[in-house]
């Protein structure tokens, strides 16, 4: 069983991977892995290692704090999405279709009084 920091290393991992809009094969390549190797770092079924971890935050282009909750990570480019519209967008699509329903309407309603 994978233990807990192991699973939110790889989590972060995937997301700031997905940020980047970036494919675990091109990871794999700029790391020097196999992308089946980025699949279980991911996935928390592999440990990465300090040296890994390090190379792995280059190619990402993010402190290592990032990968333990210490740093949020900035956008590569001025051209980069906005990471909190990201998260904001998957953790809308994890959410069951009548309670998402009623989430986008409360947003559009409050949304109005924005404008």
């Amino acid at each position: 069983m994978a233990h807990p920091v192991d699973l939110e290393v790889g989590r972060r991992i995937r997301h700031r991977r997905w940020m980047l809009g970036m494919s675990q094969q091109q990871l794999a390549r700029q790391v020097g892995i196999g992308f089946q190797q980025v699949q279980k770092y991911e996935t928390g079924a592999n440990r990465v290692s300090a040296s890994r971890l390090w190379d792995i935050a280059k190619a990402l282009d993010v402190p290592i704090a990032f990968f333990f909750g210490q740093e949020r990570a900035t956008p590569a480019s001025p051209d980069a999405p906005d990471s909190c519209a990201l998260d904001l967008v998957r953790h809308f699509l994890a959410i069951p279709e009548p309670k998402r329903r009623s989430l986008l309407n409360l947003a559009i309603v409050l949304g109005e009084g924005a404008a």
